[in-house]
């Protein structure tokens, strides 16, 4: 299968009569890629090598930096945005052999196995021989797709309307610090009814739900090549320090090692 590009023509997956059809793509940072609200009737995993995709699917948005993926189900519409020149493989996978692979959306660890059979069937021909070693590689990889550990990496997105605005006024400026009393006055609601309308909507606290969403950011941003010390500032805080402390609380290790590691190899 060609690599996608920028400048490359689009095969539509669900067009191809085969159970599994993988792409590989390449996107220039100038360039980026931003696709809309849209959907496949195949199931999808896509693997990020280099960059990060952001992946809003109903009900939540996804972050996935480097040696991680994010698996779709048919059916479901999502729409997909890069960070940084984007290097990954994309995997549609038709029901009929879906059996096993998670039934929601969920960002996934990807192990040197899982990468190297993405990688592998992305150079198979669109039309691959049926019934032979093609068809052993891709069952492999479908075997490695369901055991996939899953991440912590998903913002629960809430479809209340008023929570929305709250929500992009927040994504558009990390930084802002208010309290719950003050976004609460912003929404026009009281304290009590925005606390009650976060938890029922994304089964968080308020003060949960910003931190997360500040993991989720600062994974995306990292993942697009700014430094440590941009990120804390930009999300607020007033030293690297008390940034490093909440990132390390949250995914286990520092954001430098965790970086690295992602880049490993």
């Amino acid at each position: 299968m060609p690599i996608l590009s920028a400048t490359s023509g689009w095969i539509d997956p669900d067009e191809v009569p085969r159970p599994v059809v993988t792409f590989g793509a390449a996107m220039a940072e100038v360039s980026g890629i931003e696709l809309d609200r849209h959907r496949h009737m195949k199931g999808q995993i896509l693997l990020v090598q280099r960059g990060a995709l952001s992946c809003e699917v109903e009900g939540g948005l996804w972050i996935v930096p480097p040696r991680s993926a994010v698996w779709i189900p048919g059916g479901a519409f999502h729409a997909i945005s890069a960070t940084g020149a984007l290097e990954g493989v994309a995997a549609f996978v038709d029901a009929a052999v879906s059996r096993g692979l998670p039934e929601v959306c969920c960002a996934v660890s990807v192990t040197p196995l899982l990468r190297e059979l993405l990688v592998r069937s992305a150079h198979l021909p669109a039309l691959y021989e049926e019934g032979g070693a093609n068809s052993r590689l891709m069952a492999v990889l479908l075997d490695e797709i369901a055991a996939a550990q899953v991440e912590d990496l998903h913002l629960p997105m809430p479809a209340d309307a008023r929570l929305r605005r709250i929500v992009d006024l927040m994504m558009a400026s990390p930084a802002d610090r208010g309290t719950l009393d003050v976004w609460a006055k912003r929404a026009g609601l009281s304290e009590r009814t925005l606390a009650r309308l976060i938890s029922r909507e994304t089964g968080m606290s308020f003060g949960r739900w910003r931190q997360q969403l500040g993991i989720i950011l600062a994974v995306k941003w990292l993942a697009g090549g700014a430094s440590i010390q941009q990120v804390a500032a930009d999300l607020g805080y007033e030293s690297v320090p008390s940034f490093v402390t909440m990132f390390r609380k949250a995914l286990g290790t520092s954001p430098g090692r965790y970086m690295s590691e992602r880049y490993a190899g």
